[in-house]
């Protein structure tokens, strides 16, 4: 019969592609996960892995099961946290995604609300990137979470946008600054911009190349940096201009660049949040004070969609 021990097994072999890292990821002995899989295949009638060397590779199998058992795993975290929920709200964790650049002008105060509320509990407001948390979302590390997103379509996950925030050029130079920047001015600056790690799916930067190619330009960047509050104290350095959402700017400039100031881009872009969980998912009472209070702040200082 499967068991939920030899799925998580399962998994971290297939994610690390070794049996002795899952036996450290999951703080077992090795030959415990190797008789959990070896279980599993036996159950399932089937091979799931192969050796290579020292490590092994999952076969199609095992990649047609991964899926079901994230799931699987996913729904029992989720059992698990409805029957802890009352407890969670009195003195028990609260836990959230919320992407970095949202958190700079909303995380205190998201978290303040919550204490307020709930003074005994425990907060833990999670994520560097809206790609990352969106990982954890799909690993059932997290119930919810408020992240950029460029779609409402996202496999395995139910995505309600509820705000957008205006994406804005700064610059220390006033004379950048007095109309609004086209598509063929932005493509001639000498841009700083954040998360380079991520700039591949950054929906801040997808949003930016849209803009630019519609018009026929490529972007370009002069400097790339992981933090906006980096690219913010640069610009006010003069080292070039940036594009970042408003309610970043907003926050960011009086504290790191007070003479930087901004301007829309022609025609307005805008960078769009929206809440995201699993599909079919039944959220806690937890998650959904989170997503209540989150919404209602974001909505707030942004622009409610």
């Amino acid at each position: 019969m499967l068991s939920l021990h030899q799925l998580r097994c399962f998994l971290s072999t297939y994610e690390h592609g070794s049996l002795t890292a899952a036996a450290e990821e999951l703080g077992y002995a090795q030959p415990s996960v190797s008789e959990q899989v070896r279980g599993l295949e036996k159950t399932l009638g089937v091979p799931l892995f192969r050796r290579v060397g020292r490590g092994v590779v999952p076969t199609t199998l095992a990649d047609t099961l991964r899926p079901y058992a994230e799931q699987a795993i996913a729904a029992a975290d989720e059992a698990r946290r409805a029957v802890q929920s009352a407890v969670s709200l009195e003195s028990g964790t609260i836990r959230f995604g919320m992407f970095g650049a949202a958190r700079l002008y909303a995380g205190a105060q998201i978290v303040a609300d919550v204490l307020e509320r709930y003074p005994g509990v425990r907060v833990e407001l999670i994520g560097q990137h809206s790609n990352e948390v969106q990982e954890q979302l799909r690993r059932g590390h997290l119930e919810a979470a408020m992240i950029a997103v460029t779609s409402v379509e996202s496999e395995g996950m139910t995505v309600i946008p509820v705000a957008r925030d205006e994406l804005v050029y700064i610059s220390a130079d006033p004379a950048r600054l007095t109309s609004p920047v086209t598509a063929a001015r932005l493509a001639k600056a000498s841009l700083i911009m954040p998360e380079t790690t991520w700039r591949s799916s950054d929906s801040v930067r997808i949003v930016l190349r849209r803009f630019l190619h519609e018009a026929g330009h490529n972007p370009q960047t002069r400097i790339e940096v992981e933090e906006v509050e980096t690219a913010v104290d640069l610009v006010g350095r003069g080292f070039g201009d940036s594009v970042i959402p408003r309610g970043g700017a907003n926050q960011l400039i009086p504290q790191l660049a007070p003479h930087v100031g901004y301007a829309s881009l022609r025609p307005k872009q805008y960078d769009v949040m929206a809440i995201v969980h699993r599909k079919g998912a039944v959220l806690s009472p937890a998650a959904q004070v989170m997503i209540e209070l989150a919404t209602k702040h974001i909505q707030s200082i942004t622009e409610p969609v």
